[in-house]
């Protein structure tokens, strides 16, 4: 597979994404974009509040217009968990990387996701992660260009299994 400029990582919300993120770029000499905090510089407030204020679909317009305006090279994007809504936001980030799905199993993301109410997460009143997670994961792996299976992995590991992936 064709290395793309970028490498976007796609998944749920305890996933590992910016943590994984970080590493990878540093491994690969890339420079580091975690979207929910370009989110929360941007709009000056936490995603929470947001969600609080104006709802979770306001939450989602506003990741898909940052993803959309997103202009980068050499970069690791960790995108939020809800980037996969967005038919457009995917097109476009599929355009500009490698889409990379870190899936990991539901177990390992209640024990890693304890803040579901103060998370700043798009998701309908009421919903839990194991909702999340059922609407959530065939998505993930359709727009995925590759798709590593996470569970049980170290944050080293998962960055080693996306560089052979990725032909690096």
């Amino acid at each position: 597979m064709g290395l793309k400029s970028n490498i976007v990582l796609v998944g749920m919300p305890g996933s590992g994404k910016s943590t994984v993120g970080v590493i990878l770029a540093k491994l690969l000499s890339y420079d580091f974009l975690d979207t929910d905090v370009l989110i929360q510089s941007s709009q000056r407030r936490a995603l929470q509040d947001i969600v609080d204020r104006d709802g979770h679909l306001a939450l989602s317009k506003i990741e898909e217009d940052t993803l959309l305006s997103l202009d980068l090279q050499h970069h690791v994007i960790a995108t939020g968990g809800s980037a996969v809504y967005s038919a457009a936001a995917m097109a476009h980030l599929a355009a500009i990387g490698t889409v990379v799905f870190l899936d990991i199993d539901l177990a390992t993301l209640e024990r890693r996701v304890d803040n579901l109410a103060t998370r700043g997460l798009v998701r309908r009143p009421g919903q839990s992660l194991a909702d999340l997670f059922a609407e959530r994961e065939a998505l993930y792996k359709q727009a995925a260009d590759i798709t590593i299976n996470c569970t049980g992995m170290t944050q080293e590991a998962v960055c080693s299994a996306i560089i052979a992936r990725l032909g690096l």
